[in-house]
């Protein structure tokens, strides 16, 4: 049996749309572009734009980057500062530097006479001396200048004093105690008393004794 013969201008739905080229467009919707067109158009114009940006940014002067310190490397930066600048600054008094001399020299006689190195006395003595003229007060230089004898004197009555305790005849004992360890300290005591007087006379020790004269003689201080 032959088939049906088609009307005349009846066309096939795929072969009408193989033909014409065009896509169908849905019932109630809109007719979609294919993404494909529209990505290289997009960059296409957003290309010059973007090299305007990087244009723009290469010219642009560009800030130095400061290095930020740490909290704690500037708070123990400062902490070690302070602890330097308060060990340079040591300042004692006059008495100060005096009990200085006393308690060298006391602590010396007894460690020797435990010991039984004599040595001791002198050179205790000598750098007590020598570290009380460094670090006392240039104001009260002209009174350390006089004290060595005397505190090491009262530090030795007081080293007798004790090693001496409880003999028999405890005043001649302690007489005899004193000439010997003076006799044996004098060449250190000479050499302590003379190194505080030069350190003194480079510290401003002149200076003192004008001062002091002034205030004798009722003069008002040189400035």
């Amino acid at each position: 049996m032959p088939p049906p013969s088609r009307r005349r201008g009846s066309t096939d739905p795929a072969a009408a749309r193989s033909a014409s080229g065009k896509t169908a467009t849905p019932k109630g919707g809109k007719a979609r572009a294919p993404s494909r067109a529209q990505g290289p158009r997009k960059q296409a114009r957003e290309a010059p734009e973007r090299k305007r940006r990087q244009e723009a940014a290469r010219k642009a002067p560009q800030r130095p980057h400061k290095p930020q310190k740490s909290k704690a490397g500037a708070g123990a930066g400062g902490a070690a500062g302070g602890a330097a600048a308060g060990a340079a600054g040591i300042r004692l008094t006059g008495r100060g530097g005096v009990l200085v001399i006393m308690a060298a020299s006391l602590s010396a006689a007894l460690t020797a006479e435990a010991t039984g190195w004599g040595f001791l006395n002198g050179a205790a003595f000598v750098v007590a001396c020598v570290l009380a003229a460094l670090l006392v007060r240039p104001s009260d230089l002209l009174g350390l200048t006089v004290s060595p004898p005397l505190a090491y004197f009262t530090a030795a009555v007081a080293a007798e004093c004790v090693l001496t305790l409880g003999s028999t005849g405890f005043v001649r004992a302690l007489a005899l105690g004193m000439g010997t360890r003076l006799a044996d300290i004098a060449p250190w005591l000479f050499l302590g008393t003379a190194l505080v007087l030069i350190i003194s006379v480079f510290r401003g020790l002149p200076s003192n004794v004008r001062d002091f004269s002034d205030e004798l003689n009722g003069r008002r201080p040189r400035g």
